[in-house]
């Protein structure tokens, strides 16, 4: 006579199903995140470039067309505006640009209340254009936020200025982002020998921060024959 069946075989099975569900929700999700992100960054750029420049090149036109053109209006204004920009950069290298730029800036500058916000915006982008290397330098481990524990972050500098004059000489600026999001984080620092250079790249650093660890890069050649030249 053939064995029964479990009694709790049924509730064994559901959990397991639900499991393979929602794992394959997620792969599913991971793989629409690059689209889905690369959507609302064109939206964005449509809404708040492509549509005002829209009502500019294309005002006429645009009361009389339907969304779906208008959208393509928006694309095609949007186009229009970066293809002046790159324009403007080339123009910049000539004698007629420059001329033309200096004064279009002198105009800018006698006008009370956006002079400011010129000067400031200007200095910023001046400051990273002086750089004639990449703000991050090295991917790096510092002891951060405690001794013991460790922060991947960005070489960004020697201190210097009033930083060095009161902390010495052998300083270093590292930006420790935060995760997931990089675009904040703290500036910490500290003295140059108790910075661990990696030999990961900084784009591979950046992953591994967005991630929160769960991208790993795989270690650099050189490192791995070093470690592997070592003795046992």
């Amino acid at each position: 006579m053939p064995a029964a069946p479990p009694e709790h075989a049924d509730d064994q099975a559901r959990p397991t199903f639900l499991v393979a569900l929602r794992n394959a929700f997620f792969t599913g999700l991971f793989l629409l995140a690059p689209l889905g992100v690369t959507i609302l960054v064109l939206n964005f750029l449509l809404d708040n470039i492509g549509a005002p420049a829209g009502k500019v090149f294309f005002g006429w036109l645009t009361n009389r067309l339907p969304d779906a053109a208008n959208y393509l209006v928006s694309l095609i204004s949007m186009l229009i505006v970066m293809a002046l920009i790159t324009l403007l950069g080339f123009a910049s290298r000539y004698l007629f640009g420059r001329w033309l730029f200096v004064h279009a800036e002198g105009l800018i500058l006698r006008v009370p209340g956006l002079s400011l916000v010129y000067r400031g915006t200007k200095q910023i982008v001046d400051t990273f254009r002086s750089q004639k290397k990449a703000v991050f330098q090295k991917v790096v481990l510092v002891e951060f936020p405690r001794p013991g524990a460790y922060a991947l972050g960005f070489l960004t500098s020697t201190a210097a200025g009033e930083v060095r004059a009161r902390l010495g000489a052998g300083m270093v600026n590292v930006f420790v982002p935060t995760t997931p999001n990089p675009t904040s984080g703290f500036l910490v620092i500290c003295p140059a020998q108790d910075v661990i250079e990696l030999e990961m790249s900084v784009g591979d650093g950046m992953k591994m921060i967005i991630s929160g660890g769960a991208v790993v890069p795989t270690p650099h050649a050189a490192a791995v024959a070093a470690k592997e030249l070592l003795p046992s």
